[in-house]
């Protein structure tokens, strides 16, 4: 086999197979045309974007196969894995998601395995493990990873609106609401994939850790890649151990409240979780990573456009409101997403709904208005603003990229890695289209099929499917570029809300078809654009996500059903620890937004009317900024992103202020200083390390809340929150573990 040695500007020389004998191709290509399509591809040619240059291969080869057992069975055994774990762990308590990081970590010592022991053959076992496997086996277990959005529906129908859809209705409205985006996807694949600058930095993690994995470091100086993760990982895997079980205090470190923990003020505004966190540190890094993902992979600028946006909105504008007493804000906490009454006393919803659970307005005039802190109904005039904002901003910005990116599509201005592509077979298009115009007819049958429960009526449907179709484009390219996605969970409840108040399942139903479809389609987007970087022919990538698709459907449904049917008090405190703490937000959800309706919430009347003036706010604040950018090209102008700054802080609550200050804290360290002042490491390790504590982190999450909780053993010390009058922590067996996890790094 013939080696050719390929050079990028990273300090990195990998020596990969390229093109070696166009005879031992794969029979799924034709060899003859795999030579034309490469014939004008150079080999020094590299990625424009220096993130990407830096972890992706300029080079591929084309003669690895794809179309294994190794790939069908372990793509198929962990998506049914995963998809169960992690719908069974929604409706508990401590709800625990186990990451596709943990599959892609776990398949690859049983794929080795498997080509060790399986007897030699085309389609058992080809040959070595490779990374394309590894990659489809990733990405189908990765469309199981979100439990189904349409779920909650069949949950809080059941559990509390008296209804069933069966089984039928049930994988009917999982399916069609989960496909409809894949449908999507393929359409913009010539304007979110294939471009460049639609870096997807998130994949960046993934394909280091998949290098380290499978491509040898020739050349190299300084620890090999993979050792570094292993070493990394271990770390990870044992320091978790303190925060998450037995230094629980690491999770939130308000150190400045012991100052004076009697003073009510200094509290509100150091406390980490159930205050504005200023000063408050936390060393857990699930903590620090649960709403915003790794910070090791987003640009700095977007770090920074995130860190003033929270800046401003948790320590200026919600303390002026709250102390000013807005809204009679000092009645209650000074951040919850509780409701309540004027009074301050907490809402009880009840009181205000008929017997078949619609709102009795007479009852609601006489008990509300609803009131919320001044906290929560801000963050709603924030997410008000974001989404009327990624319309101006995307226009202004972005309409000569989109417009040049449809010509190019059509053209030949491509990288190398659109290059390298093209000698794959592309997905026809109506291949999408068939998908999604198949399961929007489907979501007709849904919705008519059972109208009695669901009450949403044909244009209803067809509208819910209109807002993703508005808003995916340029949303795609803000998460394309930013790591970071916007919701339209907002904006979808607010229009059905206002078109049919009352009707809180329709609401609901609404609310998944308008959200759940942008979200699924740049989900699929996103593991299409990590086939582009890694190189995996597209109708392999295409049947790994359908089939992936629909083996989670049939396992979260499954799951859901049995939980419900089988566990006495599901969803309450009788039925500990599966208190379904989702649920009861979902239910929440379709009370304010589908019973009692925004007309009450932010109508004529009510306490937060003033808060529909974000969207014109939002519409017109891109507008200054990018004609300051345009003036002044050269300055900070051009960084600042009003989409991002709004909606990533909208995230607040269930987020809290020290997820942003600690978030933003490592992103500068990591994508600033650090790429600035050791850009050599940088380059090398910064995208392995985000990898390695991710999965060591989950890792050792599940073992904690899977086993070590399960045998009802939490050790008592101050440490952990106190111990009682008669408690002891057991010494001996910390330093034990303790031990033995020493015992772990040294080994690895």
């Amino acid at each position: 086999m013939e080696t050719k040695s390929i050079h990028s500007s990273h300090q990195d020389v990998v020596e990969e197979k390229v093109f070696p004998d166009e005879k031992k191709a794969a029979s799924f290509y034709n060899e003859e045309e795999i030579g034309e399509k490469y014939d004008n591809v150079s080999s020094y040619e590299d990625s424009p974007i220096e993130e990407v240059k830096i972890v992706v291969p300029n080079t591929d080869d084309p003669t690895l196969p794809v179309y294994t057992f190794r790939m069908w069975f372990l793509g198929i055994v962990f998506s049914c894995v995963l998809a169960f774990v992690n719908q069974f762990f929604w409706y508990r308590r401590n709800a625990m998601s186990l990451s596709p990081l943990v599959i892609q970590l776990v398949s690859f010592p049983i794929g080795k395995f498997m080509e060790k022991v399986i007897p030699k053959s085309k389609f058992f076992n080809p040959g070595p493990f490779n990374m394309k496997e590894h990659v489809l086996i990733t990405a189908m277990a990765n469309c199981c990873a979100s439990t189904a959005y349409a779920v909650d529906i069949i949950t809080i129908q059941d559990l509390w609106y008296d209804q069933n859809m069966g089984w039928g209705g049930g994988i009917l409205l999982i399916w069609t609401t989960q496909l409809i985006g894949y449908g999507m996807a393929g359409v913009l694949r010539p304007y979110l994939v294939y471009p460049s600058s639609m870096v997807w930095p998130a994949n960046l993690a993934n394909i280091s850790l998949f290098r380290s994995f499978h491509v040898p470091d020739k050349n190299w100086t300084g620890m090999p890649r993979f050792k570094y993760f292993l070493y990394s990982f271990a770390a990870m895997f044992v320091y978790y151990w303190l925060p998450g079980y037995f230094f629980q205090i690491l999770t939130v470190f308000s150190w400045v409240c012991w100052i004076k923990p009697s003073n009510q003020i200094l509290s509100q505004l150091t406390s980490g979780y159930n205050g504005l966190g200023m000063f408050a540190i936390s060393f857990d890094w699930s903590t620090i990573v649960s709403f915003l993902g790794s910070p090791l992979v987003v640009p700095w600028w977007a770090v920074a456009n995130i860190a003033v946006g929270a800046g401003i909105v948790s320590w200026i504008i919600v303390p002026a409101l709250y102390y000013g007493n807005v809204w009679n804000s000092q009645k209650f906490p000074i951040m919850t997403s509780t409701l309540f009454t004027r009074d301050g006393d907490i809402w009880n919803n009840t009181l205000v709904m008929n017997a078949d659970k619609t709102l009795n307005q007479e009852a609601y005039d006489e008990y509300g208005p609803l009131y919320m802190t001044s906290f929560f109904a801000f963050t709603y005039g924030i997410l008000f603003a974001g989404v009327t904002s990624i319309l101006t901003h995307t226009f202004l910005f972005h309409r000569k990229d989109i417009i040049q990116q449809f010509r190019a599509s059509r053209g030949d201005d491509e990288d190398i890695h659109r290059k390298l592509m093209r000698v794959y077979p592309e997905v026809p298009n109506w291949w999408y289209l068939a998908i999604f115009f198949g399961s929007f007819a489907a979501s007709f049958g849904v919705i008519y099929g059972w109208e009695e429960q669901i009450k949403l009526p044909w244009w209803g449907l067809i509208l819910a499917i209109a807002i993703p179709v508005v808003f995916v484009l340029p949303i795609g390219i803000i998460q394309a570029v930013t790591n970071q996605q916007p919701g339209l969970n907002i904006i979808t409840e607010l229009v059905i809300g206002y078109a049919l108040p009352g009707r809180p399942i329709a609401n609901v139903t609404f609310k998944t078809y308008g959200y759940i479809s942008m979200y699924q389609c740049l989900t699929f987007v996103s593991d299409l654009k990590l086939g582009h970087y890694t190189k995996i022919p597209p109708k392999a990538m295409f049947w790994a996500q359908m089939v992936g698709t629909i083996i989670a459907g049939v396992v979260n449904l499954s799951t859901a059903k049995w939980l419900m049917g089988s566990i006495e008090g599901i969803c309450t405190n009788a039925g500990y620890p599966f208190t379904c703490p989702s649920a009861h937000t979902f239910y929440s959800a379709s009370i304010i937004w589908g019973t009692i309706g925004p007309g009450n919430m932010f109508g004529n009347g009510s306490p937060y009317s003033s808060m529909n003036w974000f969207f014109l706010i939002g519409f017109l604040l891109p507008i200054p900024f990018y004609f300051l950018s345009k003036k002044y090209p050269n300055s900070w102008f051009k960084y600042i992103h009003i989409p991002l700054i709004f909606n990533a802080t909208g995230m607040m609550p269930p987020a809290v202020p020290l997820n942003f200050s600690m978030w933003c804290a490592l992103g500068f360290i990591s994508m600033f200083w650090l790429r600035r002042y050791r850009h050599e490491w940088w380059v090398k390790y910064n995208y392995i390390t985000s990898a390695a504590f991710d999965s060591g982190c989950a890792i050792a999450a599940l073992i904690i809340f899977g086993v070590v909780q399960g045998s009802d053993f939490t050790p008592v010390w101050w440490g952990n929150g106190g111990m009682g009058e008669n408690e002891t922590f057991d010494s001996k067996y910390f330093i034990c573990l303790i031990l033995f996890q020493s015992l772990i790094v040294f080994l690895f």
